[in-house]
């Protein structure tokens, strides 16, 4: 185990040849990054081709000792990645952030490593005998978002190394150290080249999803992007498992308890100070019910410091850049324009230095405002009244993304039937983006395809071959 300085000090470059990263909540200088170029791209995959069949010859057993030592590994780093992680994103260390983060990523490592992937067969009936094996792809491309840096980038090396492939990583140009410090403690367990993460702009990205050396594609991020990188992989027939944007709606049925559940409304919205494709975006409550939820979910975030994340009093943290600060204020101020009404928040304070915007609710919005249509990807819900159940999934249905969605209600059967008529890869009972490594994820129409996660995702990260005889 390093300490924090000497762990940020074994990923930087020289002094003055890095770019400089900044603390989203101080605008204090955190490190510098190095600045990769297409021909480290390219020794990285040179690299990742020659390490790939030895580490693919080692069998599941060795390879998941391995990664059940990287996960010992991180843990040993915890505190340290956790601060560096919340210095550059800006996430608390305390609530569901960064501390929280770092755990996460030992948590997934041990699952790929430990879920079972046995041969299947598929027909024994006495003169055919198939089974369906798995085998590696060869070199995965990993391009990592800016929100859960460190988290995600587990969700994608974590089962493309237990099965067998090498990996090469692009983290977001806004929190690269987090990523390459935990590559950093991760490699400490695993063979060289295995394992290399590049830090570059566009060019890399753009380059490393066309390349010919490159099998699959891992992509977390927007719509946009993900739809370049299709085109882009198109030539050389890449598989892909793309995680997109999403716009997730809620819907409580009039039966909950706006007391019981507000608490738990409260962080499937602004867990990551609202920075998650996977959170509670539009909230759409019954009529009958719709001032006692807004006044226990107000209650609620009321009491939820935010402010700088080594301040370990706080659990929401600064928006992690400029852009998307802008994104979120201007779509508050729009919906207070149009006439919505502000329940809390919607007021920052621009003289302090950071990129705070306080946890805002907005009611007696109308469904077609941007502030619904668009993902605010931010600490910002709109609270949309409705009165029949039908309504109400219509309106969930309505756009043209489906990562997650949830159902609230007293009656898990109820909640259940309402779940099975919503448009989303994943749809949580009384929960919102309870994400777990054990049980696949992924999105329905335009947030993307592909499987991740439990034996379904080690599966997206290997070859299917039948062996028919």
């Amino acid at each position: 185990m390093e300490t924090y300085d000497a762990l940020l000090a074994s990923i930087s470059p020289a002094s003055g040849t890095g770019r400089t990263i900044l603390d989203p909540a101080t605008g204090e200088a955190v490190g510098e990054a190095p600045i990769h170029s297409v021909e480290d791209l390219e020794q990285a995959i040179t690299a990742a081709q020659a390490a790939q069949p030895a580490w693919a010859a080692l069998g599941h057993d060795a390879r998941s000792a391995a990664l059940l030592k990287a996960a010992d590994a991180v843990e040993r780093s915890a505190e340290e990645l956790a601060r560096l992680l919340s210095r550059e994103q800006g996430k608390p260390l305390n609530g569901p952030n960064a501390r929280f983060e770092v755990g996460a990523c030992a948590a997934w490592l041990r699952v790929a490593a430990t879920t079972p992937m046995e041969p299947e067969t598929v027909v024994d009936d006495g003169e055919t005998h198939a089974e369906l094996h798995y085998k590696p792809i060869g070199v995965v491309g990993a391009i990592g978002p800016w929100n859960w840096p460190m988290m995600i980038t587990v969700w994608q090396i974590a089962p493309a190394l237990r099965m067998g492939n090498a990996v090469v990583v692009k983290p977001s140009e806004y929190t690269p150290l987090s990523v390459l410090a935990l590559a950093k403690v991760i490699n400490e367990e695993l063979p060289e080249g295995l394992l290399t993460v590049v830090s570059g702009g566009r060019d890399v990205g753009a380059r490393l999803a066309e390349h010919r050396a490159i099998g699959k594609i891992m992509f977390t991020g927007s719509t946009a992007t993900g739809k370049a990188i299709i085109k882009s992989s198109a030539d050389t027939v890449k598989r892909l498992t793309l995680e997109l944007g999403g716009n997730d709606a809620g819907i409580v049925l009039p039966d909950a308890d706006p007391t019981a559940i507000a608490q738990d409304l409260f962080w499937g919205a602004f867990i990551n100070t609202g920075q998650t494709c996977a959170a509670l975006k539009r909230l759409y409550v019954h009529t009958d019910i719709y001032g006692a939820v807004c006044e226990e979910l107000a209650k609620v975030a009321a009491a939820m410091p935010m402010g700088n994340g080594l301040d370990e009093n706080n659990v929401l943290g600064p928006l992690q850049n400029k852009a998307q600060y802008d994104v979120v204020a201007n779509l508050v101020e729009a919906a207070r324009e149009a006439g919505a009404r502000i329940l809390l928040g919607g007021n920052p304070d621009t003289s302090q230095p950071g990129y705070f915007y306080p946890a805002t609710l907005v009611a007696d919005i109308d469904n077609n405002n941007p502030l619904v249509t668009e993902e605010q990807f931010g600490p910002a819900l709109p609270i949309i009244r409705y009165d029949t159940v039908d309504e109400a999934v219509e309106k969930a249905n309505a756009l043209d993304v489906g990562l997650g969605a949830s159902v609230w209600s007293a009656n898990r059967d109820t909640a259940r039937e309402v779940a099975a008529r919503l448009q989303a890869g994943t749809v949580w009972i009384n929960k919102h983006g309870a994400v777990d490594p054990r049980i696949p994820f992924g999105g329905a129409k335009q947030s993307g395809y592909g499987l991740e996660f439990g034996v379904e995702g080690l599966k997206a990260l290997g070859v299917p071959q039948v062996i028919n005889g």
